[in-house]
């Protein structure tokens, strides 16, 4: 994911959803949206479809590759829209800017969190639970250390378990140089799960049985748009170097709106509502955590945000268009 991954991944052969020879094939309006490989991504594809297809009459067709291959794709104008650029985790992304081949319509979203969380009962307790506070003092990741006996790993019960990020992501190198930093190494293991399914099951697993667990997890997320999860806190992000050395907090990374200026050129009406497609971190994790629970698929996930936050048509688009997505929807 995005989540300081950069600009790492190999390129991939790309994999195109539908049969297209790139924007305008076959005639008439179209839009070409990229598909990362994630699951936020094509939840904002499918919002911005059923916008596109009942409101702008356009149709939609989707690219799906890496980062590296669909950005590429992207500067060349096979791609017209990336929905969730996630612009620190792109090497040459201001430069690309500069040149004018991209240009950053808006922010999507700029509140996604990461660092290391635990459940809220572990903190604050929760009664209808009967669960009792275990660190009430519990605030940052330094405090940890004073806390090893409620964190107890199964396999060192004499030592405490942090959960870090996945080997090989960047992030995890981070993350294990907060954790000595803060000599947690004294009395906590940092376990690193295989994948990020490993990573959600303990989360999911603890919580369900109100059990203590501390690790790394980032927003948006379907775990943390369905559980009450708190993020310790962290010294301010000062300077890179800092934070590389894991002395300081994750920043957040904007998530930009990004066009090829060939599509801004061909379609001005679409990339005004495109340059008021605003949602949040939260926004994006409640829709993570419907599809969860309800095994809906990602179009079936766009039709219930919108059902549900109608107001979101209103800051995206003209009267007469939110209506029709209103009806649509509502169907």
């Amino acid at each position: 994911m995005r989540r300081i991954l950069w600009f790492l991944t190999a390129a991939a052969m790309i994999f195109i959803n539908t049969a297209c020879s790139g924007p305008g094939a076959g005639g008439g309006k179209k839009v070409v949206l990229t598909d990362a490989g994630w699951d936020s991504i094509r939840i904002h594809n499918e919002i911005v479809k059923i916008i596109s297809e009942k409101a702008y009459n356009m149709k939609t067709e989707v690219v799906t590759g890496s980062t590296p291959v669909t950005y590429t794709a992207l500067l060349r104008g096979d791609i017209d829209v990336n929905l969730e650029t996630w612009t620190s985790n792109i090497a040459t992304y201001k430069d690309d800017l500069k040149t004018g081949s991209i240009v950053e319509l808006g922010i999507n979203f700029d509140d996604n969190r990461q660092g290391i969380y635990v459940p809220r009962y572990v903190i604050e307790g929760d009664a209808q639970r009967g669960i009792k506070a275990a660190a009430p003092g519990l605030v940052t990741v330094a405090d940890l250390k004073r806390y090893p006996q409620v964190f107890r790993d199964e396999e060192n019960p004499g030592k405490g378990r942090i959960y870090g990020a996945i080997p090989g992501w960047i992030v995890d190198n981070i993350t294990l140089k907060k954790f000595n930093h803060y000599r947690l190494n004294e009395n906590f293991i940092y376990f690193r799960p295989g994948s990020e399914a490993t990573m959600y099951a303990a989360f999911v697993a603890a919580y369900d049985r109100g059990q203590p667990i501390a690790g790394y997890l980032w927003e948006p997320t379907w775990v943390t748009g369905k559980y009450d999860l708190v993020l310790l806190k962290d010294a301010p992000y000062s300077t890179e170097e800092d934070f590389h050395a894991g002395k300081t907090e994750f920043p957040s990374v904007p998530v930009a709106v990004v066009a090829n200026k060939k599509f801004i050129a061909r379609e001005p009406e679409f990339t005004d509502f495109l340059k008021k497609y605003r949602t949040s971190s939260g926004y994006t994790a409640e829709a993570l955590a419907y599809m969860q629970n309800n095994k809906a698929d990602y179009a079936n996930v766009a039709k219930y945000m919108l059902k549900k936050h109608p107001d979101m048509l209103d800051k995206w688009l003209p009267a007469d268009k939110a209506r029709m997505v209103r009806e649509y929807v509502a169907k």
